[in-house]
């Protein structure tokens, strides 16, 4: 008989939703007794039976199918399910309620546990379960809603090129589309418009041309644009009103299609209406096709240029790369190249991939990586980055990483993702799109109703141009590209400012915080010891000393015996040959250099050894407060130096602590140091709080004391050793190079090593956060305000009514507004300059 761990899993009883999921972390039954108890506590669950061989769970739902739910349980029961993430490309989505509609098609499919979709980019993210969800089944969901998806690939120069040219592409038919409609409207609304605005043209039109040939003409170019230009509309917005999931194109198509219907009736049936209201509306409904395609036109464009940053960020890539085979020099595709390939760049050449320099020299511009504005100096055993440039040398360099594992693929990913998410501050907006449209289209229909009972004569005129005003005045597209929009400018800016936000939200998040808490070494100060002070005792000179300091330090592996060697050779002193070497543990070291017997060590080793150092007693204590720990070296028994040996601070530091001052922000440090070192720095910094003698797994701890009184936590590490601090803070800085990001752990990656990237990231949190918030007031102000308007509230107190073509020209004017005010971040200057941009200010 079959063990529970291996028996096969019975199908479900016919007509239950049914999820097979893998499950990772059971290694035996009682494991499986577990995960199997844990989904039958599942609300709903029918069913459930788990797989040890094959580590999978199947789970029979009496109702739908709660991947959610489920992945909750197997989790709370101290076990884990695979997840995958998809993008994908959807085309067709035109405004807010497009977004609501493939979000809930896509979150519908068996095991998807989130779905995430961006109108101004696009595209479609999505979580779930692996080796549960197929591609097909998310194609088919975004193909039932109405829409058309594809898979999203990573961002290369070949795709950014096929991503360009399809929207290129849709530009050119929208233009084309455009000038047609404009061709065929312009008659039609001077016939009309013409005659009731100038007397000469009404003579003309009623006693020359005539009103039913002026009908005719106006109806066979009407048509012409609702069924040429305008086919675009119905096709979208009619399935999609079939469907019960309303959009934009569908206010656009009833709308339109009411004017043109009433006037073709109009037309050619004029005694089926009440008398007085054959009127045509041919004008309104081919100018609001005109104006909307107008609107979407200007919206492509702006569209265009907000995804900027990417396309820059791809053309730092290099296409091809002179590669070593066979003892030859070819160029290759950068898409051949593998590890351990041998690259040759020239004078002038980008670097093409990331790899280690094995001969040859040169300076490389790095600014598009990190920002830093001078060149750096590559040598044999130095790491170059891929898309910087060389300038003047040539070298060789042996590839350690390609593709998606690349510093620059893995700062578009960022910046792509980024762009892609959604911020807290949507969710209101997008439980409002949902139900706009279908709220618009019953206001319109009540609109109608209202004006046929209660309206003037011709009531069912006033009705019919009152309701078309109220579908065509609506706009759920200002909606929908309020906050992407914004957050694609911002992120593109960021990125070009050396700031990366790794997760959107982090733009939100990061402007709400009030304590910035510092990790002290590698972001305070340099992360590397230094001689920083040596003040020779009379009779000594400054390089005597530190030549045979050096050289008795030589043999040491201790980082301040390092700093000590590094100084010397700097300042390009003969570090001789020593014997004798003799190491005190815990008091110092000593060594004969060229005859001469040299002591260097603590006060203590000084004391031990017979000499008195009070002579540097002032010295010694302004070390002290200076958070440095003095040493003391002797020469054939005298006396020869003070010496201190620190990681000293960024010469940025100060600056941008008083920044983060000015900013209203408390400051923090944590440190591993001695609380009496600490506190020196603090206030020779000017920090407000310290958490000294911290270790490394402690500085989560010190954050939670951080947050006393409910005060939000921004913690900059230097992104390696400060991982569980970065997950643990509001928002996690990690602080670093281009070369060492912290992309795993961090919300925000600052490229270059200066602090003060930190006050420009909050600077650009508070500049979109406010662009945002502009453009949603404009949205909803602008829908609030003048839908009433368009349905005629104000007629009855001064007749004003609001014509559709008006209506038309507004609705596409309003997501322009907002394109045009997220483009506005393009212009954001840093508020201070850093090694990282060398800029602005």
């Amino acid at each position: 008989m079959a063990s529970p761990a291996s028996r096969p899993i019975p199908p479900p009883p016919a007509g239950l939703a049914r999820l097979s999921l893998p499950v990772e972390g059971m290694t035996c039954a009682s494991c499986v007794g577990r995960v199997e108890r844990a989904l039958q506590a599942v609300p709903g669950v029918h069913s459930a039976a788990v797989n040890l061989a094959t580590e999978r769970a199947d789970v029979g739902f009496a109702g739908p199918a709660d991947a959610q739910a489920v992945v909750r349980a197997i989790h709370g029961a101290g076990y884990s399910v695979r997840e995958e993430v998809t993008e994908l490309s959807i085309e067709g989505m035109t405004c807010a309620s497009c977004v609501g509609r493939v979000e809930k098609a896509l979150s519908q499919v068996p095991g998807v546990l989130e779905a995430s979709v961006n109108l101004a980019t696009e595209r479609a993210r999505v979580r779930h379960l692996s080796g549960v969800v197929s591609l097909a089944s998310l194609d088919a969901a975004v193909a039932k809603a109405g829409y058309t998806a594809r898979r999203a690939g990573a961002a290369t120069a070949s795709a950014a090129d096929q991503d360009t040219e399809r929207r290129e592409q849709e530009a050119r038919e929208l233009r084309r589309a455009l000038w047609i409609a404009a061709a065929l409207t312009l008659p039609v609304f001077v016939l009309e418009m013409g005659s009731h605005l100038v007397s000469a043209m009404h003579q003309w039109v009623m006693h020359v041309l005539g009103q039913q040939t002026s009908w005719y003409i106006q109806f066979a170019l009407a048509t012409l644009v609702l069924f040429g230009p305008g086919i675009r509309f119905f096709r979208k917005g009619v399935p999609a009103l079939l469907r019960g999931a309303p959009d934009m194109n569908s206010l656009v198509s009833v709308g339109t299609a009411a004017a043109y219907g009433y006037s073709v009736v109009a037309t050619f049936l004029p005694g089926v209406l009440p008398p007085g209201t054959a009127n045509v509306y041919f004008e309104a409904a081919v100018v609001i096709v005109t104006l909307i395609l107008l609107g979407r036109t200007l919206e492509a464009r702006a569209k265009g240029r907000t995804s900027q940053a990417i396309k820059r960020l791809v053309g730092l890539q290099a296409k091809t790369a002179r590669v070593e085979r066979n003892g030859a020099t070819v160029e290759i595709p950068l898409e051949q190249v593998v590890t351990g390939d041998v690259v040759l760049v020239r004078p002038g050449e980008k670097v093409p991939v990331d790899g280690e320099v094995v001969d040859g020299a040169s300076y490389v511009d790095e600014s598009m990586i990190t920002g830093e504005p001078v060149p750096v100096s590559k040598e044999a055993g130095a790491a170059v980055v891929g898309g910087t440039l060389n300038t003047t040398g040539a070298f060789r360099f042996r590839v350690t990483q390609v593709g998606a594992n690349t510093v620059l693929a893995q700062i578009i990913r960022l910046v792509e993702e980024a762009q892609g998410s959604k911020l807290p501050i949507q969710a209101l907006v997008d439980k409002v799109t949902m139900w706009f449209v279908p709220a618009v289209m019953a206001g319109a229909a009540l609109t109608f109703l209202a004006w046929l009972v209660f309206g003037p004569a011709p009531a069912l005129t006033f009705a019919l141009v009152n309701a078309v005003a109220v579908l065509i005045i609506a706009c759920p597209c200002a909606m929908g590209l309020a906050t992407p929009t914004s957050i694609m400018v911002g992120t593109g800016r960021a990125a070009e400012l050396g700031v990366l936000f790794r997760k959107g939200e982090a733009l939100q998040a990061l402007r709400d915080v009030s304590v910035v808490a510092l990790d002290k070494t590698g972001t305070l100060t340099k992360g590397r010891p230094e001689l920083t002070d040596l003040l020779p005792a009379d009779g000594f000179s400054h390089d005597e000393v530190l030549a045979l300091v050096a050289a008795v330090e030589s043999r040491s592996e201790h980082p301040i015996a390092d700093a000590v060697v590094v100084a010397a050779t700097q300042r390009g002193l003969d570090v001789a040959a020593m014997e004798g070497f003799e190491a005190t543990p815990g008091f110092g070291v000593a060594a004969t250099v060229g005859g001469r017997r040299v002591a260097v060590g603590a006060d203590r080793f000084m004391t031990r050894l017979g000499l008195d150092v009070g002579a540097f007693q002032t010295a010694a204590q302004r070390l002290g407060a200076e958070g440095k720990s003095p040493l003391y070296a002797s020469i054939d028994g005298r006396l020869a130096a003070i010496i201190a040996v620190a990681d000293p601070i960024r010469e940025t530091t100060a600056e941008a602590i008083n920044a983060l001052h000015a900013l209203g922000l408390r400051v923090a440090m944590i440190t591993g140091d001695n609380a009496a070192t600490a506190a020196a720095i603090a206030r020779q910094l000017g920090i407000d709080e310290v958490a000294a003698e911290v270790l490394p797994d402690g500085k989560v701890a010190a954050l939670k004391t951080f947050r006393a009184n409910g005060a939000r936590v921004a913690f900059v590490g230097d992104g390696i050793n400060d991982a569980p601090a970065l997950a643990e803070a509001d928002v996690g800085l990690a602080i670093g190079t281009g070369t060492d990001v912290a992309i795993e752990a961090a919300d925000v990656v600052l490229m270059s090593g200066d602090l003060r990237g930190v006050i420009n990231a909050i600077a650009l949190s508070h500049a979109t956060i406010g662009n945002i918030k502009q453009n949603l007031f404009w949205a909803f102000a602008y829908n609030a305000v003048l839908i009433p308007v368009a349905a005629g509230v104000l007629y009855p107190l001064n007749g004003t009514l609001m014509s559709p073509i008006f209506a038309a020209a507004a609705m596409a004017l309003s997501s322009i507004f907002v394109l045009g005010n997220a483009l506005r971040l393009k212009r954001f200057r840093a508020p201070m300059a850093t090694d990282a941009r060398g800029a602005t200010a």
